[in-house]
């Protein structure tokens, strides 16, 4: 009898120490922009961590970070054919140019109105369920950032004509160029991991598009100047594949949705506080950080919303872009 307890004993321990390699489901979690180590890849371990405790280890998941399984348009292939099931991404509007409403430019204008628009139940929010479900995706809430600028080399721009001078990187999501174009600059759509190669040999003087985090952490060395010009409000996007979610029992979904929107809600407390913290980091590596008055931004808002936003009603469509109408912040 003491033998047979021994033994009971000694293969529950086997099956502990194997951990994952005893789950009945496997899935994976992966990201387009952000190695280990990083905010979005501390996000992505912890909702893996989250899924895997909540569900006792039933559920294991596999983390895949910036470049591990392609481009990010190639992750966003695989997202869309259910060989990721699950992202904290920065999706493309190849799919689906509706995907333009996460980077309508001036569309909201402080972070207390961005949380409140992108937060579960907000007027955002409600557009990106209604896209994603129609993608095959499952919407599970925003993973704010904070708002962007342009980064530049050698010189920076105030103005048009100033900005005539620059070709900026943008990334391949409808508006971003014509954001950026709006503001008088030329522009280039580059892929993320030939940035720093781009911007290091000329074919680009900067970056686009983002916030100071990224134009920090990975190009401090070939940049000097970030122009907070505020365009967007800067996202990532918490979300499954639809079949991937589909095959989960109902207890398994509810642990992955709570574990998804609790990365949610700190990613709501933490960004504003990270997003200073890294532009006093930027500041410290030498460069320039330059924040428009709010006249300046004023005017550059006024521009682009007359350039930009006509060309989204013609792409998204006029009930979408009268909803952000009818809520978009005043400049």
């Amino acid at each position: 009898m003491l033998m047979k307890k021994i033994m009971a004993l000694g293969a529950a321990a086997v099956m502990m120490a194997l951990g994952p390699a005893w789950a009945e489901t496997q899935l994976k979690l992966a990201t387009d922009s952000g190695a280990k180590g990083s905010p979005s890849g501390d996000a992505l371990d912890r909702w893996a961590a989250l899924v895997e405790e909540g569900t006792g280890g039933e559920v294991q998941v596999d983390v895949f970070y910036q470049n591990d399984l392609g481009s990010q348009a190639e992750v966003f292939d695989l997202f869309i054919a259910g060989d990721v099931d699950m992202m904290i991404n920065w999706p493309i509007t190849a799919y689906d140019e509706r995907l333009g409403v996460l980077f309508t430019p001036y569309m909201v204008t402080g972070w207390e109105e961005a949380f409140e628009a992108y937060k579960p139940g907000g007027w955002v929010n409600e557009i990106l369920v209604g896209i994603y479900d129609d993608l095959g995706l499952r919407f599970f809430g925003p993973w704010p950032e904070g708002f962007n600028g342009i980064a530049s080399r050698g010189k920076y721009a105030m103005t048009a004509e100033e900005a005539s001078g620059l070709k900026i990187r943008v990334p391949a999501m409808f508006p971003m160029a014509e954001s950026v174009q709006a503001l008088g600059y030329q522009t280039a759509t580059i892929d993320w991991s030939e940035v720093f190669t781009a911007i290091q040999t000329g074919v680009v003087d900067g970056d686009g598009a983002n916030i100071i985090y990224w134009d920090y952490e990975y190009f401090r060395d070939v940049l000097d100047y970030y122009n907070q010009t505020r365009m967007q409000f800067v996202t990532g996007v918490i979300a499954m594949n639809s079949g991937s979610w589909e095959n989960l029992p109902s207890e398994h979904q509810e642990v992955v949705q709570e574990a998804a929107m609790t990365v949610m809600e700190e990613a709501f407390e933490q960004a504003q506080e990270r997003d200073q913290y890294y532009i006093e980091q930027a500041k410290k590596a030498g460069m320039t950080y330059i924040e428009p008055s709010e006249e300046e931004l004023a005017e550059m808002a006024k521009k682009v919303r007359a350039d930009v936003w006509p060309l989204m009603e013609e792409r998204i469509g006029s009930e979408i872009m009268d909803t952000i109408r009818a809520n978009a912040g005043e400049h």
